[in-house]
């Protein structure tokens, strides 16, 4: 499933970030919080594509 692979991708581009956020890096902070919002919408793609499988 293709929004499955790029959520993985996502988050896991993220750790670096988070790390720095962490340490009190406010621009790493700011590329967590765009990261996250990209989450939220693929997250919505897999659910969307998990009931299209349902109906089938």
């Amino acid at each position: 499933m293709e929004a499955y692979d790029r959520l993985v991708k996502l988050v896991a581009s993220a750790a670096e970030d988070v790390d720095k956020a962490k340490g009190g890096n406010k621009a790493a902070g700011t590329r967590v919080r765009k990261i996250m919002q990209e989450v939220k919408q693929a997250a919505q793609d897999i659910r969307t594509g998990v009931l299209d499988f349902r109906q089938d």
